[in-house]
Order: C-alpha cells, then structure tokens, then sequence
C-alpha cells in the first residue's frame, strides 16, 4: 500500500483546509486508516481515526468538533475536513494506514500503523 497526503497550505485562524489521503492498492477498504500530526519540535502525534468495518470514528481531544474524518473505498481516498483552525494546529499532516483486516488495539499509537504517507503542511497564521 502507498500512500499519498495533499492538500496543505497556508490559512488565517479560522479557517478551513481539506486534506486528502490517496491509497494504492486493493487492501483500502479493508483497512484502518489514521491521521497523525508533527509540529516543529514536537513529536507526531494522532489526530484521527476511521475503522474499516463499521466506519466508525475516533478523534484527538484537541480536534474534536472541528475535524472530520472520511473514507472513500470506491476513490480509495481519505479525506480530513479541518475547520475553525488554530495556530496550533500548524503541523505536516500524515496518513497512516493499519494492516489489512486488522482491527487496531490502540488506534492513537502510531506503531499500529504499517503504512505512511509522506505529510503535507499545513501553516495556520493568527
């Protein structure tokens, strides 16, 4: 599986950004999929989840009501809708992908993950 994050820029507080995640490969929809974060002189850390059973959903305290996170199994494709962003929101954003048929034990620890795209950044100016 390879994967590819899009979609960053530069955006005022307040604002919104639509990331997207595209996957390769036939396992897509039969996998987890995450959302992670680093922001300078920071370690990653998680910003979303989407199971591949049941599409449910999981979120950062720091995100949550302002960030959602999709799957397109038909586009292969895993969209994060960003909204009422913070300067601290500033990071280069990854997605992540779990093993195929694999429920994650712990979807927060990116050590679940086997797959990782290469980040795209995303600015956030006060």
């Amino acid at each position: 599986v390879q994967l590819q994050a899009s979609g960053g820029g530069l955006v005022q507080a307040g604002g919104s950004l639509r990331l997207s995640c595209a996957a390769s490969g036939r396992t897509f929809s039969r996998s987890a999929m995450g959302w992670f974060r680093q922001a300078p002189g920071k370690e990653r850390e998680f910003v979303a989840h989407i199971h591949w059973t049941d599409d449910s959903t999981m979120y950062a305290d720091a995100v949550k009501g302002r960030f959602t996170i999709s799957r397109d199994n038909a586009r292969s494709t895993m969209p994060l809708q960003m909204n009422s962003l913070k300067p601290e929101d500033t990071a280069v954003y990854y997605c992540a992908a779990g093993p195929a048929y694999t429920s994650l034990v712990v979807p927060t620890d990116q050590d679940e993950y086997r797959y990782w795209g290469q980040g795209t950044l995303v600015t956030v100016s006060s």
